[in-house]
């Protein structure tokens, strides 16, 4: 199935990195207001909860960032600092759960900066003020394909928001890497799942991220598979390199680890358009880049050069797990190509 079918929600939600994301190491580095609730809880991976009885000090506990009710003039606005810089896509603003106290409306301004941004910094606007509504996902497509570092977002006047998810394409340092060894399959190196057979537990995303998984939910994991053949996921790799090495890693699957595992790969040069469907077709075909190698629960599984075919560059990969299960983190190492 390819991830483009998965649902309704706009392409860039499916196909593009969450610049935003707390788990690649975004994080909120200033804020108006956040009395009710921390404005660094709507950048969690994890999708907001509501739990009916849970209160602090300050009153209702909220699974996001909640602002104090104004009673002057003015608005709040929190800023964030981008994982990795990188060209922006769209935005989700998921008012999930705040159903009398979410922000009547919002707009978003991005900057391009080295350091943190201070009072001389130019801001542009990407998102012009747009209205929100109680306890829904809000998603605004960004026409601009200019460099950013630094997202702000403003509601208008205060309230909540459970999640910001900022999608868009890393852009990977090419003169910072020169010629070493980078995981050309990372998140922040550009990694992106293409398509997948199946994603029915856990998040799928979470394989390309870096660090272990803090549990078995933080990772791709297929349903039980009923039926011949064998699971797989495709991964268009954050640039077009020589793969050396590789990690399969499958912490905490302990009774759902797949058998084994196998890797393919095919440099398919710099696809323009949709043919996310025309890449899981050829994929069939791929050249195989790490035979089939027995897998085991909750390890790490290194594999030495030794054991990686000499294909030459590749763009995609396809990860091939026996016949199905979970696997927590992919990391394929290796050099950029010219």
């Amino acid at each position: 199935m390819s991830v483009s079918s998965s649902d309704n929600r706009p392409a860039f939600t499916r196909t593009d990195v969450n610049l935003a994301s707390a788990g690649l190491g975004a994080r909120v580095v200033s804020v108006t207001d956040d009395f009710f609730a921390a404005a660094d809880r709507m950048l969690a991976d994890t999708e907001a909860v509501f739990i009916a009885d849970k209160f602090d000090d300050n009153g209702k506990w909220m699974d996001g960032w909640e602002s104090r009710r104004r009673r002057g003039p003015g608005h709040d606005h929190a800023v964030v600092r981008l994982a990795v810089a990188g060209r922006i896509s769209g935005f989700d603003v998921d008012t999930a759960h705040f159903t009398g106290n979410y922000p009547p409306a919002c707009r978003i301004e991005a900057c391009h900066v080295s350091g943190e941004p201070d009072a001389a910094t130019v801001w542009t606007e990407l998102v012009a003020m747009s209205p929100l509504g109680p306890s829904a996902q809000h998603f605004f497509a960004c026409g601009s394909d200019a460099l950013w570092s630094h997202v702000r977002l403003h509601i208008h006047p205060d309230g909540g928001v459970a999640r910001f998810r900022v999608y868009g394409r890393p852009e990977l340092d090419r003169d910072a890497v020169g010629g070493g060894e980078i995981d050309l399959a990372s998140a922040l190196s550009g990694g992106r799942i293409v398509a997948f057979s199946n994603a029915h537990y856990g998040s799928y995303h979470r394989l390309l991220v870096p660090g272990r998984g803090i549990n078995m939910g933080d990772g791709w994991e297929t349903r039980r598979r009923r039926e011949p053949g064998n699971d797989w996921i495709i991964v268009a790799l954050g640039a077009r390199g020589t793969i050396g090495r590789a990690l399969v890693d499958t912490a905490h699957f302990k009774g759902n680890f797949p058998e084994s595992f196998s890797l393919q790969g095919a440099d398919l040069g710099a696809l323009g358009g949709d043919l996310r469907d025309a890449v899981v077709t050829s994929s069939m075909f791929w050249p195989e880049l790490i035979a089939r190698t027995p897998l085991a629960a909750d390890a790490e599984h290194a594999i030495g050069p030794e054991a990686v075919a000499s294909t030459g560059p590749v763009t995609h990969v396809r990860l091939n797990i026996y016949p199905d299960g979970g696997v927590s983190r992919l990391r394929l190492f290796g050099t950029l190509a010219d």
